[in-house]
């Protein structure tokens, strides 16, 4: 039988003192994306800065988060972001002792055919500077970057974590294709699912998801080709991910599992 919630639970969960996580052992029952997120929960990202705010409240649980062994962790900013979003992130697993950096290229503009080519040998070239393999995060955009580096170059990658990232249908599924029809991730949409069939990620990952995403429908999120990857729901809208303290703990939580034993 379900365990019914504790009185105050979603009181507690909403300041951010508890989780809003669940996880999601098979996304088969989920359902399917049928377009973008509708006008109402696109709207809904007007309240992204209270996701952030939740991390008041989240302070003594992220404290307690497993520490780090000093692995090379390089995140990856969404479509049109600056690199400066993923700052709040880094900063927080660096103090868990992770040797966590930003890809290296600004503001993500965009192309991903060109910064799937040249964030693998910038994580090539930290690799061989570091030792050991990278652990690669990625929010919207930036996480469909991180599967396409992990996908090409599993030898240097330890695993992979997405949050808010489109994985079927691109743009079609995204807040762009109501205003324009097209979006920045079309052809990435048709490398991955080409890809997905013929060379399936071979690295640990992770997908993050949310229903109150209004940018990427988050059934678009779902992966329903990679073997073994684990799928977590947060509760905060799209905007306001990289500020969520559950998308944190559960990231921090990914990165301190041992690293997969090499074939």
């Amino acid at each position: 039988m379900a365990r019914l919630p504790l009185p105050g639970h979603h009181l507690l969960a909403a300041a951010g003192t508890r989780s809003r996580a669940r996880h999601h052992a098979d996304p088969a029952g989920l359902g399917l994306p049928s377009g973008p997120p509708s006008a109402r929960t696109t709207l809904g990202e007007l309240g992204s800065a209270l996701d952030a705010a939740r991390l008041v409240g989240a302070l003594p649980r992220l404290a307690t988060a497993p520490r780090g062994d000093g692995h090379l962790v390089v995140d990856i900013p969404g479509w049109k972001a600056p690199e400066l979003t993923g700052a709040p992130l880094r900063g927080y697993l660096s103090r868990l002792g992770y040797d966590a950096r930003g890809w290296g290229f600004g503001t993500n503009t965009g192309d991903p055919r060109r910064d799937v080519e040249r964030l693998s040998r910038r994580v090539r070239d930290l690799v061989d500077e570091t030792g050991a393999p990278a652990s690669l995060v990625g929010w919207s955009l930036g996480g469909v970057i991180a599967r396409e580096v992990a996908r090409r170059h599993p030898d240097v990658v330890r695993r992979v974590v997405t949050y808010g990232t489109p994985v079927t249908g691109g743009a079609r599924h995204t807040s762009v294709a109501r205003a324009s029809g097209t979006g920045a991730d079309a052809d990435a949409d048709r490398v991955s699912r080409r890809l997905d069939a013929s060379s399936p990620i071979g690295v640990p990952l992770t997908v993050l998801f949310s229903r109150r995403d209004g940018v990427v429908a988050w059934q678009a999120c779902l992966d329903r080709s990679t073997p073994g990857v684990e799928h977590v729901e947060v509760g905060s809208t799209h905007l306001g991910m990289g500020f969520d303290p559950d998308v944190w703990t559960v990231v921090a939580d990914r990165l301190a599992r041992p690293a997969p034993v090499s074939r």
